[in-house]
Formats: structure tokens, C-alpha cells, sequence
């Protein structure tokens, strides 16, 4: 069960394109604070968890303008039984959206884990609780700031079939994740038919996934670009990610902009 709710944060965060090089993202963000998502994960048809993201508007040490990202996951309805609850929270500059500090407050049964993690993007350094790490590239993120960031990217250039990477600090170590575009798909979902980009992140078999598993995540084809719903089969079943809820966001549901595809 633990698996299966930290699945409901770690979809959200892997749902955009990312290029081999510098990743180019919008002058103007597609989120704005006050934004707030809540999503529903089901274990087949049973009610196994809830996410709820924000963002908020505040300043860096500098007093830069800055945004404040906070996530939660929990069990609902049946699973409730056994008790998780995390929390997630990203400070990211207003301009680059690249992370500075990242904490995480995990509780999962009788399981406690708090992070505090720092970046330094200038020297590609990253500091967590096991010391300090070096990244490879010049933009390294956290579970929330990939997925804040990927809303932003500049996907002008992208075609069904590409491939991308995206590095990233989790759980005491950088790692390295592939997405591919899929590409436009027009689905249903509960806040009604959207227009949707479709990607299938890399996932690695073992004790959740089958073997030949997929993860496919829908991303709106719109001037928000959030993820409405993800799916991937499990080794007992499958497990979806639906948005339930969407306020403040900066553009109308659906609403196209200049960059949608």
C-alpha cells in the first residue's frame, strides 16, 4: 500500500518533456499562486488515496519573487486502515523555476522520514541528509519542482515518438528518468472531455510493476497544462490518477494558449 500512494506524487511530478541539454521553458508560467489540485487513486475500482497540490506566491532569501509548492498524499476510504500521510513541500525561483530548497515529511504506518534538501544550481550541487551530492547537468530537480518546471517547457518542437530525459534528487541520489511523447489524445474525466498531451514515463519492473507495465499520463493540451489523469498496471491489477478538483487556475480548463500544441 505504501507503494501504491507514493505512486500518486511521483506520477504528477514525471509528466513533462525534458531535452538533452538546458531545458527552455516559457517567460510567463502556466501556474500562478493560489492554484489547487486534487486528485483521487484508485486500486481497480476501490478509493485508495488523495493528492492535493498548491502553489503560493513568496520570496527567496535574495527577496526575489518566488513560489512555494506543497503536495500531500493520503489513504482513503478502505486503505485508510493503513495510515500514510506525506508532504512535500519546494521552494523554486519565480523566474527559472529551478529548485532551492525541498523538504519531505514522510509518514507511513509506523515509518517516519524528514528530508531537507538544498540546491545550488550555479555549482550543481545538492545537499541532503545523507551529504552532499554532484550533479551532471545544469538544472537538477526535486519530486515537485519536475513537475512545476515540465509545465513550463517550450514543446514547439516536440513529435510523437520523442524521447526525453530529466534529471532529478530523490530518496539520496540523482537519477535520471526517460519520458516519451505519445501525442494528442481527447479524453474523459470527472471536470468533463479535455484535450490532452499523452506521455509514458519509464518505470522499472519489480515488486509493483509487471514486466511489460506501461505508465501513460495525460497531460491538458491548454494554457495550464496539468496532468488530469494517469494509468499503469500493476502486478495485481492497475492503478489510476484522476483530477477531481482544479481552483485559481491561470487560465480557464481547456482554454488554449500561444504554446499549446
Amino acid at each position: 500500500m505504501k507503494k501504491l500512494v507514493s505512486l500518486t506524487l511521483l506520477v504528477l511530478s514525471f509528466c513533462g518533456q525534458i531535452f538533452a541539454q538546458e531545458l527552455p521553458h516559457l517567460k510567463e508560467s502556466a501556474f500562478k499562486g493560489g492554484e489547487k489540485l486534487q486528485y483521487k487513486l484508485k486500486y481497480g475500482f476501490l478509493s485508495a488515496a488523495t493528492g492535493l497540490l498548491t502553489v503560493t506566491d513568496t520570496k527567496s532569501g535574495n527577496g526575489a519573487p518566488a513560489f512555494r509548492l506543497y503536495a500531500t498524499g493520503k489513504t482513503a476510504g478502505a486503505f485508510a486502515l493503513y495510515t500514510v500521510k506525506n508532504e512535500y513541500n519546494s521552494y523554486i525561483d519565480g523566474k527559472s523555476y529551478l529548485p532551492y530548497y525541498y523538504t519531505e515529511n514522510i509518514r507511513e504506518g509506523g515509518y517516519r522520514r524528514n528530508d531537507k534538501v538544498t540546491f545550488d544550481q550555479k555549482t550543481r550541487a545538492v545537499s541532503g541528509n545523507k551529504g552532499d551530492f554532484k550533479s551532471t547537468v545544469s538544472q537538477t530537480f526535486d519530486l515537485l519542482s519536475a513537475y512545476y518546471f515540465a509545465r513550463n517547457l517550450d514543446l514547439s518542437s516536440v513529435k510523437a515518438g520523442d524521447s526525453f530525459k530529466l534529471t532529478y534528487f530523490l530518496n539520496d541520489e540523482i537519477a535520471t528518468l526517460g519520458i516519451k511523447y505519445i501525442g494528442i489524445e481527447t479524453i474523459k474525466t470527472d471536470l468533463g472531455s479535455l484535450e490532452c498531451l499523452k506521455f509514458s514515463p519509464e518505470i522499472k519492473p519489480g515488486r509493483i510493476f509487471k514486466k511489460n507495465s506501461k505508465l501513460y499520463l495525460w497531460v491538458t493540451n491548454d494554457g495550464n497544462r496539468i496532468p488530469v489523469k494517469a494509468n499503469v498496471d500493476i502486478l495485481i491489477g492497475s492503478v489510476t490518477l484522476e483530477l477531481i478538483q482544479a481552483d485559481g487556475l491561470k487560465h480557464k480548463l481547456g482554454q488554449r494558449a500561444s504554446y499549446s500544441k
